[in-house]
């Protein structure tokens, strides 16, 4: 079974892993929203070995809401009512061995049985949330609320032509990623590899009417966030993560 974006991996900063995928997803509408903040702010956040990253003397944190579809595992057809749903990340950027990736401070979704099934398989913070997404024009109307009232809700839309980030910039910093980096219950780290094309982006705005989520893990950001980028569709392969040695 081959993933369509398995075509194109010539951008990828290190080898596409040896063994066979095992999930398929499809994101849609996500809006990367990002805020610089010192990166004292987050150590104590991210687990050693991780080391955060830096960009201009600044960390950065994002709020990245979407939906995705035909969520799945390899060999497995995408069930009706389990495989289209929201999610929303809340996000930095780390490194090890020289893979820059991803550490999720919490993801919530609106599927009971992904959001268990990702903790028990790749060990990421995922929350219940009850969550609703709708389209006027290209205008995209998100709202997301967690059981316990924490909530974002949001208006956003894109604003110009589709360009691919150009290697060097924040805008590529921000988004190209290929792996993400997560903390079992014992204390253990993984590494989960991912594989997509380019990132479709485009400039967007966005209106925030509220969002709790960063203020949840004792981050503050002033004001709007001064990154706002658009996508509107990606098709994502994912690996089973690898457990990384204790050091």
């Amino acid at each position: 079974m081959t993933h369509p974006s398995l075509d194109h991996t010539a951008h990828r900063p290190w080898p596409v892993p040896p063994r066979p995928w095992s999930g398929r997803q499809i994101w849609h509408d996500l809006a990367f929203l990002h805020w610089p903040v010192p990166v004292t702010v987050l150590r104590h956040l991210v687990p050693e070995p991780l080391v955060v990253q830096e960009y201009q003397s600044s960390a950065w944190v994002g709020v990245i809401p979407f939906w995705m579809s035909g969520v799945t595992l390899r060999g497995v057809p995408a069930l009706p009512g389990l495989s289209t749903f929201p999610e929303l990340n809340v996000r930095t950027y780390v490194t090890l061995q020289d893979r820059p990736g991803v550490w999720f401070f919490s993801l919530d979704a609106a599927n009971w049985l992904a959001v268990r099934a990702a903790r028990l398989l790749y060990h990421l913070p995922y929350m219940d949330a009850r969550m609703r997404v709708s389209r006027t024009g290209d205008r995209i109307h998100y709202r997301s609320e967690r059981p316990t009232g924490e909530r974002f809700e949001a208006d956003y839309q894109p604003i110009g032509p589709i360009e691919l980030a150009r290697p060097g910039t924040l805008q590529h910093w921000l988004t190209e990623r290929y792996c993400l980096y997560a903390r079992s219950g014992s204390g253990r780290l993984y590494r989960a590899e991912v594989h997509h094309e380019p990132w479709p982006l485009q400039p967007a705005r966005v209106y925030i009417a509220r969002s709790d989520l960063l203020q949840v893990h004792g981050i503050s950001v002033d004001g709007p966030p001064p990154q706002v980028l658009f996508a509107r569709r990606l098709e994502v392969a994912i690996w089973t993560p690898d457990r990384l040695p204790r050091r």
